[in-house]
């Protein structure tokens, strides 16, 4: 049971994918995943292990910048990545404030997540407080819409949008 959890864990850390990689795999990924996990346990453990890493990405990153300006290549990276998270998430904020970032959290799309999220939030100067909870509630919208696909294809409920999900046997 532990081993299941800590490769969840590890999924989750994948950036871009994060919560929405590991459900799936907690309820579809085989015998080393899902051994043990009931369902409600694989989805706890991908939510806190993505709220962490949403939290942890946006209290870590100004000494990572701070230590990333002394080598130029990764201060160049560091800076295209900064600006595209910026560019990405600032209409969403300026639109619609802490609800902008949680929906932009939780939409369950591949560069949307808590990594974007923080160093988004981060550039355009949220506050702390302001950050983690939109990054809890993104986290809990992006687990409600993964969770569900899953619940429903284990059920054996079979819409075209799945096609594009799974692949057929």
């Amino acid at each position: 049971m532990l081993k299941a959890a800590v490769i969840l864990f590890l999924i989750t850390l994948i950036p871009g994918l994060e919560l929405r990689a590991s459900i799936p795999a907690g309820f579809f990924g085989g015998e080393y995943v899902a051994a043990d996990l009931p369902w409600p346990l694989v989805v706890l453990i991908c939510v806190i292990s993505n709220i962490l890493i949403g939290a942890g990405v946006f209290f870590l990153i100004h000494p990572v910048i701070r230590l990333f300006r002394h080598i130029d290549w990764l201060d160049r990276l560091l800076e295209r990545t900064l600006d595209r998270a910026q560019r990405k998430l600032r209409p969403n904020v300026e639109k619609y404030g802490f609800l902008g970032l949680a929906l932009f959290i939780g939409i369950p799309l591949p560069m949307t997540g808590a990594y974007t999220g923080a160093m988004g939030a981060y550039t355009l100067g949220m506050s702390r407080r302001k950050f983690l909870a939109a990054n809890a509630l993104g986290v809990c919208i992006a687990a409600v819409c993964v969770t569900a696909i899953c619940l429903l294809i284990r059920a054996g409920v079979d819409l075209p949008f799945f096609q594009f999900l799974i692949k057929q046997q």
